[in-house]
This record gives structure tokens, C-alpha cells and sequence, in this order.
């Protein structure tokens, strides 16, 4: 099959497994738009938050082992923005009824939808891993990057040391995936590189809409700072060891793909 067909295909496949992210994007510049009847804005952000992700269930869009990962996400997410927002790192200035600790419960789903992108993701271009670090030592490193979102705020930021780390930990590692039949593959670092870039086209794209507001942002909406890719760029380190560990203890198949285990890899995206 030709490369423009091959290319349209897997945008095809990429914007179905993005269906929960483009939901909440279109539900903020909705009701960012028109004014939100009864109930204040960030609730009804959350009742089509929730609404959407039972009828992804129960249409057979996720898995309700899936179902148990994005929850899971939504805690750590949620979380995270109960902390950021406390120590000032940004806020949620409007009002709502369910709001905890100034942190409308809205929010976790925004983290909630990558962790949603990557299982569909994974489910539909048949991801396959080769050369995976051993979980021994990405799990420690995993947990030190979630927690470097808290502890930067009273101990140095160790990110740029994590994200070196992360280089070296993944440097023989790919990820391999199917377009019709026909299986491709990327360092996978690079491939966290271009799902954190994406992910804060879309966090600008997210606070345009008001979804949140960092501090520069008060007065009027400005770019999010480039940097933030980086933030990005581990938090969803985070959420792939997550879906990893779910596939690897459910035992649907392997996680490694067999077939370039014992090869050297040329190229950054080519066809097996």
C-alpha cells in the first residue's frame, strides 16, 4: 500500500484513539463560548466527562480493564492538580459545586484521556515493544519522576538529571506498531517526545479555552512555556508504564515483539 495511503490510515487510527481528548477540548470551547445553563461551567465539564466515559465502555470503545488504568490516572492526576494548585503553579478561578481543595474533579480527566489515548492506541496499531527496560528499573524510575512533580517545590528540580536518565534507560528500546498489516517502528523516546509536544499543543489549546490558568495567564492567555514539553514529556513516561503493566499482567499477548529483539534497528520510523 502506498505511503499517503498508509500515512491517512494511521492519522484515521490516531484520531479515534484521541476520541475522549477531542471530546473535552470541544466541550471546553463549547462552553467556553455559551454560557452554561443551572449549573456552573467546570460541573458540567465533568457530568460530559463522566457521560463520555460510560458510553466508551459501553460501546466497546475501552476495555474495563482500560477503564481501571484511566481511573487510575485520574487519581494521580488529580492529585498532582490539588498539590500544583496549592503551591500557586496554577489555578481554577471559576466557580463549581465540585470542587476539592479549589481543584474542580474535571481535571483528573484531562489526565485521564492521555492515559485513555495511549490504551487505544496500543489496542489499535497492535504496539509491540522491543528491547523494554526491565520493570525493576522503570518502575523506580517512574515513581522518581511523579514525585519530582511535588519535591521540586521544596528540593531541587531534578528533571533535566531524569530525563538524561531516561535517554540512557531507553536508549535501545522501540516501539513497534501496524499500519494494514505492515509493522513500523521509533526509538521510543522519541516517541515520548512527540506525544509530550502534542500534549502541550493541547494544554495551550486547553487553557485558550479556560480549562485552567497559570500565572502569566491572569491578565490574558499567552503560550504556555516551552519548557512545560519536558514536564509533559515524563508525566507521560508515567502513564505508558502504567498501560505497559496492565498489558504485561493481564498476559493478552506479549509486550515484546519478538521480531526485532535480536536485530539492530537503522532508521527513526521505517517499515520492518
Amino acid at each position: 500500500m502506498g505511503p499517503l495511503k498508509q500515512l491517512v490510515h494511521f492519522g484515521w487510527e490516531q484520531a479515534l484513539s484521541c476520541l475522549f481528548p477531542v471530546v473535552i477540548f470541544a466541550s471546553l470551547a463549547v462552553t467556553q463560548i455559551i454560557p452554561a445553563p443551572i449549573l456552573p461551567r467546570y460541573d458540567w465539564l465533568l457530568m460530559i466527562c463522566l457521560f463520555m466515559q460510560w458510553w466508551m465502555v459501553r460501546l466497546g470503545f475501552e476495555t474495563r480493564d482500560e477503564l481501571k488504568v484511566i481511573t487510575l490516572f485520574h487519581v494521580i492526576g488529580l492529585a498532582l492538580e490539588i498539590f500544583k494548585v496549592h503551591m500557586g503553579s496554577w489555578s481554577y478561578p471559576e466557580e463549581g459545586y465540585f470542587k476539592i481543595f479549589g481543584v474542580p474533579l474535571y481535571s483528573g480527566f484531562m489526565y485521564a484521556s492521555v492515559a485513555s489515548y495511549l490504551c487505544q492506541a496500543w489496542r489499535r496499531l497492535k504496539v509491540g515493544l522491543v528491547k523494554f527496560p526491565p520493570f525493576s528499573v522503570v518502575v523506580p524510575l517512574a515513581a522518581a519522576i511523579y514525585l519530582n512533580f511535588f519535591t521540586h517545590h521544596f528540593w531541587i528540580d531534578i528533571r533535566w538529571w531524569l530525563s538524561g536518565l531516561v535517554i540512557i534507560v531507553f536508549w535501545q528500546s522501540w516501539v513497534t506498531y501496524e499500519i494494514n498489516e505492515t509493522r513500523y517502528r521509533m526509538p521510543l523516546s522519541l516517541s515520548f517526545v512527540l506525544i509530550g509536544f502534542f500534549i502541550w499543543i493541547a494544554e495551550n489549546i486547553a487553557t485558550y479555552f479556560g480549562a485552567w490558568k497559570y500565572p502569566n495567564q491572569t491578565d490574558a492567555w499567552s503560550l504556555v512555556h516551552p519548557g512545560k514539553v519536558s514536564s509533559w514529556l515524563l508525566l507521560v513516561i508515567v502513564s505508558f508504564l502504567i498501560v505497559a503493566t496492565l498489558k504485561k499482567v493481564k498476559g493478552k499477548g506479549s509486550i515484546i515483539d519478538e521480531s526485532l529483539s535480536h536485530s539492530k534497528p537503522t532508521g527513526l520510523s521505517t517499515k520492518l
